[in-house]
């Protein structure tokens, strides 16, 4: 027979939730994925299929919804997080699109922070890809719930158990599949849901299913996944597992609530599988998602801190009739004002409302309060617990901000961002234009928590710095084409660290007498390298009072300035423990800016001649067709590179490894040349190491920096 399992709505979904839409029937979630896996096109079908738009916008087309930036056009791909609303069997979905490239990977990371679920997109051809690991790391640490849906399983090459098995290997999860592929290939027509042990056969347009007995060839392996399954989610509901142990038959609604009781602990992932171009398996997501993700009702307390005693926890529930609990999560610059998005945890929101921002201490009047779609706004007076929204005109609250009610004040955890690795110089063509580019800058830097532009103190060049050359490519385009200010660039550079080749001990002397009051600071510091990678640890071991409590905050800050600041050739040192154990004052000479003076010179005094160069190393994935890998090794091993695997992946050879990015600036043309234009890479920030020593001396020794 031949059914509409589910019609698109008429009406299209509503902008805030209505009385029947209760808290259990919201879902908070994000599509991510590696670079042209399909989560955008995902997206686009699933707001068409629910009614939120009325036509597809395709990304090949320079059309999709979500991507609606100039360059994300232009380019084909995802740069900016995009959110908005839908509705799918009386539950609404706040739906974040996220970018696929690791350049933009803040994206991805500011939006798990919010997210209650998400649905990983993996490619059925190529599985688990570089950034695949790189997102499920980020939803790792924040403890994101997911699902996994495999894409393109029409394409030449596509295997759902193979991809299945690398989610296993490469991911380290448990994935379950609750479907078998009907077909490979271009003959993919359809999944058995091993649930309700029936076949669902697209038609041609894939907008009806016919609903089927299990193929008769396909019913020995059916059986056989689903005892999988059974196996796999039995030990999360005790009806399932009672059934499964005594051989009986479990209930469907008892399968699903064990489904989804281990998809919320993080015990198992469901893998679906589809084809989203050709509107294939859509369907089926959508019930997944609301029958499996969390909703805010699900998750625990919302823990903070008293923003006035940071070690007292405050405890809030999911409930509007609680007090006001929200986070600042992504900011973007509007000619109109800025928006801010924010995710509600606790409490109502409303339009003209009063808010805390407690890293600030300061208040802030919520201006107009909107629903997103993509760069569409649609304006609510209120939100509430839940609820996914932006705020126009919030003037000192920036990306990892709290904002709560005045007389219940709480400091929701911030976000930690990567740091950046690569650099260049930056200069208006007119003189004129200086001051608007500063503008333009600062605008940015609020927009992107990866994105730096400082002005280097010796040569006075403005320095912008970012994740990648595409990261600072597109920054660059937008500040020519958007904000229309001509400017011009130096070559990229890496974003070197320095740390100390060996212990010293410093003592330094600051005494001046220039009439009248004079400065005296006189201090000994032990300067120790370490292993780990984190900015200057400051201890002090002072005994009977030798310098003064009130002097030991400027110790602490002149290094820690002196370590910013990088000495020389500007690169931050990290990487030291400094202990101050002994010193002098004077009772009259003796301030704040004596020992501030004292700090910076002991710190100058152990980097003289004692400083060893970090560079920031990538993790690097290519894949090249089996007949250009030895050109490639052969190119990365010249280039530094430390190739860790090799593997078969969708007919295509993946070569993994490390390698420094001072020598990977312009790879992507080199690679396009060795490979017929056949090659692809992804590379991300992994540590830092130390740099050869020949290499290291040509940039101390004021040569090149690349």
């Amino acid at each position: 027979m031949t059914v509409t399992p589910t019609t698109r709505p008429k009406k299209r979904a509503s902008s805030a939730k209505t009385g029947n839409s209760s808290l259990a029937k919201v879902r908070n979630l994000g599509i991510m994925a590696h670079i042209d896996a399909g989560k955008t096109t995902v997206t686009e079908r699933v707001l068409f299929i629910t009614g939120r738009t009325h036509r597809v916008g395709e990304v090949h087309d320079g059309e999709a919804t979500m991507d609606y930036l100039e360059e994300e056009r232009a380019r084909g791909i995802t740069i900016t997080s995009a959110a908005t609303t839908c509705e799918w069997k009386d539950h609404v979905i706040h739906l974040i699109d996220t970018p696929g490239h690791v350049d933009f990977t803040v994206e991805v990371e500011r939006s798990l922070r919010v997210l209650d679920g998400a649905v990983g997109v993996f490619c059925g051809v190529a599985g688990v890809e570089a950034q695949s690991e790189t997102v499920w790391r980020q939803a790792d640490r924040y403890g994101v719930p997911r699902i996994a849906f495999v894409n393109k399983m029409d394409r030449v090459g596509a295997d759902f158990d193979r991809v299945v098995d690398s989610i296993r290997t490469r991911l380290g999860a448990h994935p379950v599949p609750l479907q078998v592929p009907i077909g490979r290939e271009k003959e993919f027509q359809g999944v058995i849901d091993l649930i309700d042990r029936r076949a669902y056969v697209w038609k041609e347009d894939a907008k009806d299913v016919e609903i089927l007995e299990i193929p008769e060839e396909y019913r020995e392996i059916a059986e056989t996944a689903r005892e999988a399954m059974l196996e796999s989610v039995a030990e999360f509901d005790d009806m399932v597992l009672e059934a499964f142990v005594e051989g009986e038959e479990p209930k469907v609604e008892h399968i699903r609530c064990a489904i989804r009781k281990g998809v919320l602990s993080r015990g198992i992932i469901p893998v679906l599988c589809g084809s989203a171009l050709k509107d294939k398996g859509i369907q089926n997501l959508l019930d997944a998602i609301v029958d499996y993700l969390p909703s805010p009702a699900d998750l625990p307390e919302i823990e903070g801190s008293d923003p006035k005693d940071p070690e007292k926890r405050v405890r809030l529930t999911h409930d509007e009739d609680q007090p006001l609990a929200a986070l600042a999560f992504k900011t973007i610059s509007d000619k109109n004002g800025d928006l801010t998005f924010v995710r509600v945890y606790s409490g109502v929101m409303e339009q003209g409302q009063t808010v805390l921002n407690p890293r600030t201490g300061k208040r802030e009047r919520l201006g107009r309060l909107l629903k997103m779609h993509a760069n569409r706004r649609e304006p609510v007076k209120k939100a509430g617990a839940g609820d996914i929204l932006a705020i126009m005109g919030l003037k000192q609250s920036i990306t990892g901000d709290t904002l709560c009610d005045p007389k219940h004040p709480v400091a929701l955890e911030s976000m930690d961002f990567p740091e950046t690795v690569i650099a260049m110089s930056i200069e208006p063509k007119s003189t004129k234009d200086r001051d608007r580019l500063a503008d333009t800058l600062g605008r940015l830097t609020r927009e992107d928590p990866t994105f730096l532009a400082k002005t280097d103190d010796q040569t006075g060049q403005i320095l912008i710095e970012g994740m990648g050359e595409l990261h600072l490519e597109v920054i660059l385009n937008r500040i020519q084409n958007d904000f229309r200010i001509p400017v011009s660039m130096g070559k990229p550079r890496v974003a070197y660290k320095q740390t100390l080749r060996r212990e010293r001990d410093i003592e330094a002397r600051h005494v001046k007498q220039t009439g009248g009051h004079g400065q005296f600071a006189v201090i000994k510091v032990r300067f120790v390298p370490k292993e780990t990678e984190e900015p200057v640890e400051f201890l002090e071991e002072i005994k009977g009072g030798v310098v003064p409590q009130e002097f030991i905050p400027s110790v602490r800050n002149g290094l820690r300035a002196s370590a910013e600041a990088g000495g020389r050739l500007g690169f931050p040192f990290v990487n030291i423990e400094a202990t101050l154990y002994d010193g002098q004052f004077h009772e009259v000479d003796s301030s704040d800016m004596a020992f501030q003076a004292a700090a910076q010179l002991a710190f100058r005094k152990a980097t003289e001649g004692n400083v060893q160069l970090l560079e920031p190393i990538m993790r690097i994935e290519v894949q090249v067709p089996e007949e250009f890998v030895g050109d490639v090794i052969g190119d990365l091993n010249s280039r530094r590179g430390q190739i860790t695997d090799l593997e078969m992946s969708g007919g295509n050879r993946t070569i993994r490894g490390k390698v420094p990015i001072a020598e990977m600036f312009q790879y992507s043309s080199t690679l396009r040349g060795m490979t017929q234009g056949r090659g692809t890479f992804m590379m991300e920030p992994l540590e830092y190491l130390p740099v050869p020593s020949a290499i290291a001396e040509e940039i101390l020794e004021g040569g090149k920096v690349t």
